[in-house]
């Protein structure tokens, strides 16, 4: 059975809420994103776009490109909302669908076109989306998701297309090689240096030879570039919740040695709500003690990933749970009201310097593990004890 996979994408989905709910800024140029200097461009209008402003730029750059931008501060509740409509209106349309961030979908319409057609059935999901949120959206109809992904690029703005079967490396051949999903600033300098700048000349290569000039990961640049592409549609169902605990091999009551055990386990949940693309509303804070007494807290928080801003509320929690005359034996932390976004999600809470360092970090333990570079009390907390605690 031929495979047919959807690639949706709502359109600036920050700016086109924030239109959605203040006409006035249509048609202007617009960036969501820190209202300071030290601040970075969350989601920018194409009006933005056409003057060079980029998601994830620092503000300030953003501001000499386009001196004439409205900035707005962003609304993780206002995005949440319009995310979970979208979702609910797709999951009662469609068999089969992957939530990839908080504005981009994946549907797998494989063998509906002998009962419906699967171009017919996406465009009228499209217009139905548009017509119920008053959001522009974008898709792209391909065998698979790659394919479908950069389609839906091409397809933008509030547009649509189809990419039939067995035309994938003729789509693909004039695009420049930046269209490939996951190309690295590093790869493509490296390849650039080489002449090689559209997808045409990657298809003209041997994979032997992307692999040379790139490591392990030419090869999938190599099959990317080539329209192909085996990654199913994965099944969306919402996570309830992302959590740790430790019990200790003794009981201890040092609230030193417990904040720097927090700080472990609140980098390693951060990390992990990152690497799932999801932020959290709600934090959580669990201790047991000697007696097996069991006491817990939770917080709402504005949705993030962020680090200190998560670690700080685990460190309130604590401190209003903690006895110090008691000694602990057990503490916790959960992660809940968890919503599907990407890190872009969290550059309201960021500074220029704290995207650029938490990229560069997560970079790093996706490559290396977890434990290869960790905040200084977690490493105090290792030099102590390189087991301290069992899960």
């Amino acid at each position: 059975m031929q495979r047919r996979i959807v690639h949706m994408d709502l359109d600036s989905f920050f700016v086109s809420v924030e239109r959605l709910l203040n006409p006035a800024l249509n048609n202007l140029p617009v960036i969501v994103g820190g209202s300071s200097d030290r601040g970075v461009v969350a989601s920018c209008s194409y009006e933005a776009r056409q003057m060079g402003v980029r998601s994830a730029m620092p503000v300030r750059k953003a501001r000499a490109l386009c001196p004439q931008a409205i900035i707005v501060k962003g609304s993780h509740d206002r995005y949440g909302f319009y995310s979970q409509v979208v979702t609910e209106i797709i999951a009662g349309s469609v068999p089969l669908f992957e939530k990839a961030s908080i504005d981009e979908f994946y549907l797998d319409l494989s063998g509906m076109d002998r009962f419906f057609g699967s171009y017919k059935l996406a465009t009228e999901l499209r217009q139905k989306i548009m017509n119920e949120t008053g959001l522009p959206i974008s898709f792209a109809l391909s065998v698979n998701k790659t394919v479908s992904k950069i389609g839906t690029g091409q397809a933008k703005p509030n547009g649509q297309m189809e990419i039939p079967a067995g035309t994938e490396k003729e789509f693909l051949a004039p695009l420049s090689i930046r269209k490939i999903p996951m190309l690295g600033q590093k790869s493509f300098d490296i390849l650039s240096t080489k002449g090689i700048t559209l997808i045409q000349h990657i298809q003209a290569m041997k994979p032997e030879g992307m692999v040379k000039l790139l490591g392990d990961g030419g090869y999938s640049l190599w099959r990317k570039a080539n329209g192909l592409c085996d990654a199913e549609v994965e099944s969306w169902g919402e996570r309830k919740s992302l959590s740790t605990e430790s019990t200790f091999e003794s009981d201890t009551a040092d609230a030193e040695h417990l904040r720097r055990l927090l700080l472990n386990m609140n980098e390693k949940l951060c990390y992990q709500l990152r690497s799932e693309s999801f932020t959290t509303g709600c934090v959580a804070v669990k201790i047991r003690y000697s007696d097996f007494e069991t006491v817990s807290m939770q917080s709402t928080v504005t949705a993030t990933s962020v680090d200190d801003v998560l670690f700080n509320k685990v460190t309130q929690l604590f401190e209003k749970l903690r006895r110090p005359d008691r000694a602990i034996r057990l503490i916790g932390i959960r992660f809940s009201h968890l919503q599907h976004g990407h890190l872009q999600a969290d550059l309201f809470d960021r500074t220029e310097e704290q995207v650029q360092l938490n990229t560069t970090l997560d970079k790093l333990k996706d490559k290396f593990g977890e434990d290869v570079i960790m905040r200084a009390g977690s490493i105090d907390l290792h030099k102590r004890d390189t087991n301290p605690f069992k899960t």
